[in-house]
């Protein structure tokens, strides 16, 4: 039996539209789609995100370590294979749904502050799922108006070009977003073809002139006494090429989506996770080191024709400008994907904790009005950083690395809680090192900060004030009664009267007493069958409860306990279970509560109690219009 309220029915046809597949199955949202696939075709999903980086990471290396780019990419290469990969692939053990490593800390850290804790995880997850969407249509704009056979009009038009691409994006969104996983494989295929293309050419041409490369170590020799200060000065530059190491989370959100049992789906994900990394590992080592030595330095700052497109400019060099449209064709297509890949990313992390911690509307279970927030908010940050590729790296470095601190700290808690100790001490180097690598980027560039920091907020205020403002809801899923308690039940022969009872010493004279003041208050018969209700708050800080009613005899007394995050709302989906049980309303008798009413509502808001008979009215006028039908509240 479900008694949680649920939307009603939607008026007008712009909002049945905006609303049009709302969720309100839990069990739909945490376990995700149906439609299974084998692991490699799931990871040309997760592929459109993580490979797209190729397009503008190795002219960020360029342009963040000089000459001592492939150096750098070197330790990212070995932090993503030694750091990231072991920690997701353990998460992937512990989230066979792709709840991933935010869910873990979420079980890691209950009650209210696990809640705020998740929150600003949150916020750094929507900042690194946006500036993909930006940062991918921005680099996608970069390809498009170097190619020399754009028209000359769109020249210096970058934001415009870049907002038109995420309109595009949000309209497919909008008219419904279908299955993409056949799109996505062959935008993998043809990209990773053409970038392999382009790589293996330009290693011809510095086998043919080997003069490059010596310029190039002579270069290094001039600039740095000694290997020691370019390992040195490697990484501490390492932190501003972390975009390289992104698609991990969004590796571990597709999980379900891999075909077989959660066995079979775990060791698939797994290898998705590891044969990823690998290609991609491979295929930044080379582009940089191609990048480096072919491309003047001059052409990776701002305004040069390889700014953001290093690959893309190797590729009109070496192969012409037909082929060179091929690859901008290609870079655009998948860098736009990649917009897509975010904003499914933040479709479906939404709905999978808001909404459950009652901190947001519940049309953000729906697809529609999700895509129109994030659009405007990407619409924002693209004039916020006039479109360019290079000024949102710092933010998008930032949202990556958080999360990947995130897991790092979970599966090392996890780790230790199992007493794998050698296990906990391997994934607590790779937290430090990660951690390092996070502060280094912040300090660098604290714009991935201040725009997070923009994201919690908003979260957080608006999660308060939807708290709030559904604090009076049913919030009751479900309702069941132990034998004990169906027993109580059904010797009522119908009619059940309810006495609400906090529980303190649980002894008979407090049970006594209060079975006395209802006698003497609502002038109840001793002869009428009474039986005491209690309710226990362990942690406030859920929203939606199953109840399960648990029967208790102590002193000759009847007793119902409950355990559940809010008293009032349990009592009235208590009330209105029985009185569909019995066919006949129910009444429950309550004392009144002494003490300040701001104060109790901000008990009932954080505590689950407060001022519980008023309360419960409330929620029962909600939750039931028609008086006649009711349960009856009595306080003396």
């Amino acid at each position: 039996m479900v008694l949680a309220k649920r939307p009603a029915a939607t008026e007008g046809a712009v909002r049945s539209w905006l609303l049009q597949g709302l969720q309100t199955d839990r069990s739909q949202v945490e376990h995700g789609p149906h439609a299974k696939h084998p692991w490699w075709r799931v990871m040309c999903l997760t592929g459109v995100d993580y490979f797209s980086t190729l397009g503008y990471q190795p002219g960020i290396a360029a342009l963040a370590a000089g000459l001592l780019a492939p150096l750098a990419t070197l330790f990212l290469v070995a932090l993503t294979l030694l750091g990231a990969l072991p920690v997701y692939r353990r998460v992937a053990d512990e989230s066979p749904y792709g709840q991933g490593s935010i869910a873990m800390l979420e079980k890691l850290a209950p009650q209210w502050w696990g809640k705020f804790f998740v929150l600003a995880l949150l916020g750094f997850a929507a900042t690194d799922f946006v500036i993909t969407m930006t940062l991918s249509a921005a680099d996608a704009t970069a390809h498009i108006l170097e190619n020399p056979f754009v028209p000359g009009f769109l020249s210096g038009q970058r934001v415009l070009v870049t907002l038109v691409l995420l309109a595009a994006l949000g309209g497919v969104f909008l008219t419904g977003f279908t299955e993409a996983l056949g799109i996505a494989v062959l935008l993998v295929f043809v990209y990773l073809g053409l970038n392999a293309v382009v790589i293996v050419t330009a290693f011809v041409h510095v086998l043919q002139t080997p003069q490059v490369v010596l310029d190039w170590r002579q270069m290094l020799t001039v600039d740095f006494n000694s290997p020691f200060a370019m390992i040195g000065l490697s990484l501490l530059v390492m932190p501003k090429l972390a975009l390289g190491m992104s698609g991990f989370e969004t590796g571990v959100a597709v999980m379900p989506m891999v075909e077989g049992d959660v066995r079979r789906r775990i060791e698939g994900t797994k290898r998705l996770l590891t044969v990823a990394a690998l290609v991609m590992s491979v295929f930044l080592i080379l582009s940089s080191f191609a990048s480096t030595v072919l491309i003047p330095h001059r052409e990776f700052e701002e305004g040069g024709k390889a700014s953001g497109r290093a690959l893309a400019y190797l590729a009109h060099g070496y192969l012409g400008d037909w082929f060179g449209t091929a690859y901008d064709v290609s870079t655009i297509a998948i860098l736009w994907f990649a917009g897509a890949s975010a904003m499914a990313g933040l479709i479906n992390l939404v709905p999978r904790y808001l909404p459950r911690y009652g901190m947001a509307p519940e049309w953000t279970g729906a697809v529609r009005p999700l895509v129109l927030v994030f659009s405007a908010i990407a619409f924002a940050i693209t004039i916020m950083f006039h479109a360019d590729v290079d000024a949102q790296g710092g933010a998008y470095a930032t949202g990556v690395l958080v999360l990947m601190l995130s897991a790092a700290v979970a599966v090392t808690l996890s780790a230790r809680k199992n007493k794998q100790h050698l296990a906990a001490a391997g994934f607590a180097v790779i937290t430090a090192v990660l951690a390092y690598t996070l502060v280094d980027n912040v300090i660098e560039r604290p714009d991935g900060v201040k725009i997070a920091s923009f994201f919690i907020v908003a979260i957080v205020v608006t999660s308060l004030l939807s708290r709030a403002t559904r604090s009076t809801e049913l919030r009751v899923t479900d309702v069941k009664l132990d034998p004990l308690a169906e027993r109580f039940v059904n010797d009522t022969c119908g009619e059940v009267h309810l006495i609400a009872n906090e529980p303190h010493q649980r002894d008979q004279a407090e049970y006594t007493d209060k079975l006395r003041e209802q006698w003497i208050n609502h002038r109840l018969r001793t002869t009428e069958p009474v039986l005491f209700v209690e309710v226990s708050v362990p942690d406030a800080s859920e929203f939606e409860t199953e109840l399960h009613v648990k029967g208790e005899e102590r002193y000759g007394h009847r007793i119902l306990t409950i355990e559940s995050s809010a008293v009032p709302n349990s009592l009235a989906a208590l009330l209105l279970f029985l009185r569909d049980r019995t066919g006949i309303a129910p009444h429950i008798y309550f004392h009144w509560t002494e003490g300040n009413p701001v104060v109790a509502m901000l008990r009932y808001l954080f505590f689950g109690g407060g001022d519980v008979p008023p309360l419960t009215r409330e929620v029962l006028r909600q939750a039931e219009p028609d008086v006649e039908r009711r349960p009856h509240v009595h306080v003396g």
